[in-house]
């Protein structure tokens, strides 16, 4: 796929308008993801924040998991997976529902709603490899990376756990980053397959 092809967004549900405005400022055409053709057009797709159960069901019934599946099976489907995008990234889901789907992009064991209900969301300032100074990390009721496989590098923690992590072209993160004005985490995964 051509670097002038657009970068998608998967806008089934969650925070994809704010992720759209984080590749727009960094000078990226995008287009919204909701059907198998769109998927056609893109280089690259992000997998936003959101509800992961919600997520996972539309992207059955609209046809996306497959075509996904198969983009990434190829080889040639970049993903920013946040929050909800990690979950449905990872090889397994703990604490998932049944009916749950993860296409098994990123090599780790995440657990689905880590740290408990919404009240225990929260901010903090995050040490991230390869940015010069702290990034605020938007934690909304974040998943938990309880392991990664030998393949994936980790590029931030907190509390001695993964939270921001890079395997291959794709980047994970369990926080929003779109939600901070601070678009050097959108920049750092458009890099790693555009080229600086």
């Amino acid at each position: 796929m051509s670097a002038a092809a657009p970068v998608g967004v998967l806008a089934l549900q969650g925070g994809f308008r704010e992720h759209r405005e984080a590749l727009v400022r960094a000078g990226v055409e995008t287009i919204d993801v909701r059907l198998p053709g769109d998927l056609d057009r893109v280089r690259a797709l992000v997998l936003p924040g959101g509800e992961s159960t919600a997520i996972s069901h539309l992207l059955e019934t609209s046809g996306l998991l497959v075509a996904v599946a198969r983009r990434l099976d190829d080889g040639d489907l970049p993903l920013l997976g946040t929050c909800a995008g990690a979950i449905l990234s990872a090889r397994e889901v703990l604490d998932g529902v049944a009916e749950q789907r993860s296409f098994g992009a990123f090599d780790a064991v995440v657990r689905r709603n880590g740290i408990g209900r919404q009240v225990a969301s929260f901010e903090a300032p995050l040490d991230v490899d390869g940015l010069d100074g702290p990034f605020l990390g938007v934690f909304i009721r974040p998943p938990v990376v309880e392991s990664v496989g030998a393949g994936v590098d980790v590029l931030a923690s907190r509390d001695g756990r993964p939270v921001l992590c890079r395997q291959g072209a794709h980047l994970f993160a369990v926080f929003h980053p779109e939600l901070t004005g601070d678009d050097r985490i959108h920049q750092m995964w458009l890099a790693g397959f555009d080229g600086p």
